[in-house]
């Protein structure tokens, strides 16, 4: 009877030991669900969001092509870089479609369809330029001509006619400056190698390339064009602040951050220019204007995170 009572408190333990392991599997169980539904409920909002970031980054490129198709202008090469401009659009449009779940390339584009409308202003701002100087020009044409007919034969005519010709001249002889393309640059192997970076603090000087159309009436030879930057704390960027530095324009004066000589033959030609300060860059938005004989020809922008 003694030896029956212990094996059933030997049986009692082992249940109680059972019920006990038992108890323990189903609270790690439980433990282990909650854990990966927290996880997947995260995973779910992540995944939300890149999509409506998607969706935000194709309705502006949608709107940035629609801009770019009402860009018109008579100048060839200006129309070649816009076309170029569409296309790169259209494969934007199908990156944000074929990676719409891929947060690291939704948000390349969407800096990507930045840059392209900074670029589209300064479209804008040339064919602008572009449109009034050959208004200008046929007005004043048209001026001369009415005045040579009238005032023939009368020497206060001739007077008047002569400098409205040469004031049509100076106007038409303006260079025009267009594919403006600015982007900080930083060196290696010894100051040879250059690498695009879009870090201020990685920055160690900003390139500007540009190209210079074609004008018949300008005078060609030596041209030298003035980098004018204005920093996101409204102060010009330059390396020493004294007169080797200092240039003048628009009856102005002011401080460049580069410059670049150019043998100009009266045809379009490309350009580069580095640009530099005398400290560190800070994060923000850069003005850029391009100067050629006392006058501004261009400007862009650029942004540095």
């Amino acid at each position: 009877m003694e030896e029956q009572q212990k094996e059933s408190k030997k049986r009692g333990a082992l249940l109680w030991i059972l019920i006990f392991l038992l108890m323990g599997s189903n609270g790690v169980t439980v433990w282990l669900y909650l854990k990966e539904k927290n996880k997947v409920a995260d995973q779910i909002i992540i995944t939300e969001k890149v999509y409506v970031e998607r969706e935000s980054v194709k309705s502006d490129l949608l709107a940035l092509q629609k801009e770019y198709s009402t860009l018109e202008t008579n100048d060839s090469a200006l129309n070649v870089e816009i076309a170029t401009k569409k296309t790169y659009i259209e494969q934007l449009l199908k990156e944000a479609e074929k990676h719409k779940g891929d947060a690291w390339i939704i948000g390349k584009l969407k800096k990507e369809t930045n840059t392209l409308r900074e670029i589209m202003k300064g479209y804008v701002r040339t064919i602008d330029s572009l449109g009034t100087l050959n208004k200008n020009l046929i007005v004043e044409k048209e001026n001369v001509i009415k005045e040579l007919d009238h005032e023939k034969g009368k020497i206060t005519g001739l007077n008047k006619e002569k400098d409205e010709l040469k004031a049509t001249i100076k106007k038409g002889s303006i260079l025009s400056c267009f594919n403006i393309v600015a982007g900080g640059v930083r060196f290696k192997s010894g100051g040879t190698k250059e690498s695009a970076t879009t870090k201020a603090k990685k920055t160690e000087k900003i390139k500007v390339t540009f190209s210079l159309g074609e004008n018949k009436i300008a005078k060609g030879g030596e041209k030298t064009i003035y980098i004018r930057i204005i920093t996101p704390d409204g102060k010009e960027m330059v390396k020493n602040y004294d007169d080797n530095y200092k240039f003048s324009f628009d009856q102005s004066n002011g401080y460049f951050a580069g410059k670049e000589t150019i043998n100009y033959g009266n045809v379009e030609i490309r350009a580069v220019a580095y640009c530099e300060g005398n400290g560190p860059l800070v994060a923000g938005n850069y003005i850029i204007e391009l100067t050629c004989d006392g006058v501004v020809i261009g400007t862009s922008a650029l942004k540095l995170d």
